[in-house]
């Protein structure tokens, strides 16, 4: 596939992101194929921030801040106004993070695709409550250090991708920024149809994850390659596809090791995880090499 991403730029430079930001390179991305007939619908998190207020916000689109638990709620009543306005060229975007997706998010969000509300709802994954000071979400890896476990989390991650599934929701895909001809592709046939479309897009957090700001791009892709975040998508019929296969999936551990957040995980738990990773990948269809695995 030939990229094409748009050379305008909708994010003016000088915004309040950290070095390194994954949530802050897949919102230019995801802008330069949405293009400014956009309308963002954002409740509290990291972009809250990132984008500053008014009249200095780096954002080149109309943008609506709601409260935490409203996204969802808030961009069904923008595309309703806007569809009896006759404006079905604009679309509505919610661009969230796992807090407002995964936990005080979900009840809005879970009404707004059984619905099938005509949105598209983008959920930016740093795993964490991360504007808050890196609190455990609902969306926090099993073993990974926050303020509220320091001992490293118990508690497996929400598979929200099957969740929106059940929902019978037009389309649902991973994404991840570092994979460019993908993360395009999802973004247009997101673009493209009608109905309720949701996209969870890692993104890397370096002082959330505890990396050095350089390695993001590197560890975004140890998780695909991994197999920890495998990039899927619905077909036509609701199943889910892998959209990548990776040639032969590297250890788990290497990409737990590379993360000061899973510091506290023992090899034991690595292993419970990696054979968890080549169940679930063996499940989406994945039949390339594990040799490299140990």
């Amino acid at each position: 596939m030939r990229l094409n991403f748009s050379e305008i730029e909708y994010i003016s430079p000088g915004h309040m992101a950290c070095p390194g930001c994954g949530a802050s390179l897949s919102m230019r991305h995801a802008l330069k194929i949405m293009g400014k007939d956009t309308i963002i619908i954002m409740p509290a998190c990291c972009w809250s921030i990132i984008n500053g207020p008014y009249p200095t916000a780096s954002l080149k689109v109309p943008l609506l801040n709601v409260p935490f638990a409203a996204a969802a709620a808030c961009a069904s009543g923008v595309r309703q106004a806007l569809s009896a306005q006759g404006c079905e060229n604009i679309r509505v975007m919610v661009w969230a993070g796992d807090g407002g997706t995964f936990d005080i998010g979900f009840q809005g969000l879970s009404g707004a695709a059984e619905r099938g509300e005509d949105i598209i709802y983008v959920c930016y994954d740093n795993e964490a409550y991360m504007n808050t000071g890196t609190q455990r979400s609902s969306s926090t890896p099993f073993g990974a250090w926050t303020t509220t476990t320091p001992s490293g989390n118990r508690i497996i991650k929400k598979d929200l991708i099957e969740i929106l599934r059940s929902h019978r929701s037009a389309y649902v895909a991973t994404a991840v920024v570092t994979y460019p001809e993908d993360f395009q592709m999802k973004f247009e046939k997101a673009r493209s149809i009608k109905g309720f479309r949701f996209l969870n897009v890692l993104s890397v957090c370096p002082p959330g994850w505890r990396i050095d700001s350089q390695e993001g791009i590197h560890v975004s892709r140890m998780a695909v390659e991994s197999g920890i975040f495998p990039l899927v998508e619905t077909d036509e019929e609701g199943k889910l596809r892998l959209t990548y296969h990776p040639e032969h999936l590297i250890p788990v551990k290497d990409y737990i090791r590379a993360q000061g957040r899973f510091k506290s995980m023992t090899d034991s738990q690595i292993a419970d995880v990696q054979a968890q990773v080549i169940a679930r990948m063996r499940e989406l269809g994945y039949l390339g090499s594990l040799k490299s695995v140990s």
